[in-house]
């Protein structure tokens, strides 16, 4: 799977989620809101407000919501023009019924946030930035401009100077505060659902090929007998039309073609791989399984393994899952797109665990993302030679997400880092500098002759014909 098959989607495609019921009930619970807080500074504490504009200011609202809802379909999804004239309206309502009952003095003021915080949330990064730069505007002016609190004596209520430019810093900080924070965490949100997509896309396809090499090899297999059952026919009608040429060369094209099948279906039972191979296979048998769509990309990629302390001579089968051949490609073709020449595969166990270490010449991860690998659509800025070297890469975020989605999966835990690092270097070995990945699993996860995973599965039967 290519990385660019999957990005992450735009403000523009996530506001089109939004349905025009969800605002219009939001807007009623506003309405709502605004009607009580006027009856209540009318009825209860005796303030002189300017009424008429006041319900002028809510009607409008209540008449927006009742066309909206009398002309859109229910079902109704907004575009981003629609969601941003609707997010932009409730903000100017709100600021003009701010005007009318005090501007900053009164501290329902903070309520002005809240379209920001959903702009934020659900819009592209221009309308998310007209939105909150109308807000700081409104707020500027309604420090200044707005009709006074007066008490039903004719007093004004007023704060002091100091805590209405208190109250101007708070909103204005936390209209930026809020609003980057809402948009960075709903970016990353759906950078996430996306790259959990991808990983699942990645995952039902590599699937559907191993299932693939099961229907093969099952078809070489029950193939056998009807085959043979046609070439023994044909040999017996050979012997019976001797004294008649054309129809004794009838049957015997009839048995070279049999045996014409008999060799393809022996193909592609090798291709497909016998049962027993689908489940399990060596460690070393799957990392080069792995490793083939690259072998042959102008890059070497060198194997290696052996046992580690107490880990035995003999080299361990492993579950030959989707996930685990799938990861390993991902990170080799990390490898070998950012290798100078050569990229070296390790495969040690030991009592306990089965680890894969993955090293390239390369210059290795950027040091500035190296904390955040495995994180989805984490991109470095490319100099003009890492585009001259490999012009359709587009990022390196999603392709490591999914390896280390699908191998945590499997039960191993992967770690990052640069062989150039004082930590972390490999001794005589300096020519193995660039990027290191190791994963490790614990034995019992993957091992096929281990706990769970240790399941007769029987002898495999040769195709004979």
């Amino acid at each position: 799977m290519h990385e660019s098959n999957i990005g992450l989607l735009s403000g523009e495609e996530r506001s089109t989620w939004i349905r025009l019921r969800t605002l219009i009930l939001l807007r009623w619970v506003a309405i709502a809101g605004q009607i009580i807080a006027l009856v209540v500074a009318q009825q209860l504490y005796n303030l002189r407000l300017e009424l008429g504009l006041c319900y002028l200011a809510v009607g409008v609202s209540v008449i927006g919501n009742l066309i909206a809802i009398f002309v859109f379909p229910e079902n109704k999804r907004l575009s981003e023009t629609e969601n941003f004239l609707m997010v932009m309206f409730d903000l100017l309502q709100l600021a003009f019924l701010l005007y009318l009952t005090g501007g900053l003095h009164n501290p329902f003021a903070l309520l002005l946030l809240g379209p920001v915080t959903i702009s934020a949330t659900v819009m592209n990064l221009k309308s998310t930035t007209i939105i909150g730069g109308t807000a700081i505007i409104l707020v500027t002016l309604l420090a200044e401009f707005h009709l006074p609190l007066r008490t039903e004596q004719g007093f004004i209520l007023r704060i002091p100077d100091i805590f209405v430019f208190g109250n101007w810093a708070a909103i204005i900080i936390a209209t930026i505060f809020m609003g980057a924070y809402s948009r960075r965490l709903s970016s990353e949100m759906h950078s996430m659902a996306n790259a959990l997509a991808a990983t699942q896309m990645a995952l039902a396809r590599e699937q559907k090929l191993t299932d693939l090499g099961g229907v093969v090899a099952a078809a070489a297999h029950e193939m056998g007998t009807p085959l043979a059952t046609i070439k023994l026919t044909s040999a017996e009608l050979m012997e019976e039309l001797e004294d008649r040429p054309e129809l004794r060369e009838d049957a015997q094209l009839i048995r070279e073609q049999a045996d014409r099948c008999r060799d393809i279906l022996r193909d592609m039972g090798r291709a497909g791989k016998n049962d027993l191979h689908l489940r399990q296979a060596p460690l070393s048998a799957v990392i080069q399984e792995a490793a083939e769509p690259h072998a042959h990309r102008g890059k070497f990629i060198h194997f290696e393994e052996g046992p580690g302390d107490g880990g035995g001579y003999q080299q361990p089968s492993i579950m030959r899952k989707p996930e685990v051949i799938h990861g390993l490609r991902n990170l080799i073709q990390n490898a070998v797109d950012f290798s100078s020449a050569n990229v070296w595969v390790e495969a040690i166990w030991t009592e306990d665990v089965i680890s894969v270490r993955i090293l390239d010449d390369g210059s290795g991860y950027p040091a500035h993302v190296i904390g955040r690998l495995g994180d989805p659509f984490v991109r470095k800025r490319r100099s003009e030679t890492d585009r001259k070297q490999r012009p359709e890469y587009e990022g390196m975020g999603l392709g490591l997400f999914i390896a280390k989605t699908l191998l945590e999966r499997s039960g191993a835990e992967l770690s990052f880092a640069n062989g150039s690092d004082p930590y972390h270097q490999i001794s005589g070995q300096r020519e193995r500098c660039g990027a290191i990945v190791e994963v490790v699993w614990p034995r019992s996860r993957i091992d096929a002759h281990m706990g769970e995973n240790d399941i007769p599965l029987g002898l495999n039967q040769p195709i004979e014909i």
